[in-house]
This record gives structure tokens, sequence and C-alpha cells, in this order.
């Protein structure tokens, strides 16, 4: 939409409205953030070496984290400094959680 002001300038409005998705849409969503915590619960029980196991518990807490936060939380509509922002508090947390498990030593195999 294209309006002018007093003054004759060319004032552009965009329409920042987006489509989100239908609840079909999230509840698939939630289908799939259930399946990735079986699997975690699976790979809690499971006997795998320590490193491979917390290697893939991050991994997926990671991708749930990412989909939360793009639907649930209405990143992937939204202004993209809103994702910069979450991306890095994200690349923060997994390096403060690095540090800590190098200093526990839970990454490596005693």
């Amino acid at each position: 939409m294209t309006m002018t002001s007093e003054h004759g300038n060319t004032v552009v409005e965009h329409d920042e409205e987006h489509a989100h998705p239908g609840p079909r849409k999230y509840v698939m969503i939630a289908l799939i953030l259930a399946v990735f915590t079986t699997v975690e619960i699976v790979l809690s029980y499971s006997s795998l070496e320590r490193w491979i196991t917390t290697a893939l518990m991050v991994g997926l807490a990671i991708v749930k984290f990412s989909m939360v936060a793009m639907f649930f939380m209405h990143l992937r509509f939204d202004n993209r400094i809103f994702t910069i922002m979450f991306c890095g508090g994200l690349a923060l947390a997994i390096i403060v959680l690095s540090v800590v498990l190098i200093i526990q030593r839970s990454f490596f195999v005693y």
C-alpha cells in the first residue's frame, strides 16, 4: 500500500503479516518432540559409551530447542533479530556446557 504524506513524500507501508501454521502443524511438531524425548529416555538407559550418550543428548537438545523456538515461540515468523538473539544464547549455553563437561571430565572415558 502506498500513501502520500502532507509534505509530498511517498510512504510505503508493508504488510508484515505472515501465515502461521495451523493446528495440524503444531500437533505434528509436538509429536516429533515427543519422539525425540522418547529417544532421549532410551539413550539415558542405554549402555553406550558415556561420551557418545552425552553428544547425542546435546544434539537432540539443540534440535528440540530449535523446533520449540522456531514454531511455538513464533521466531520463524518474527524479525530476524530475535532469531539471532536466541541463536546467540544457544551458542553461549553450548560453550558453557562444554566447558563444564570438560572440567568435570564427562566427555572423557575413564
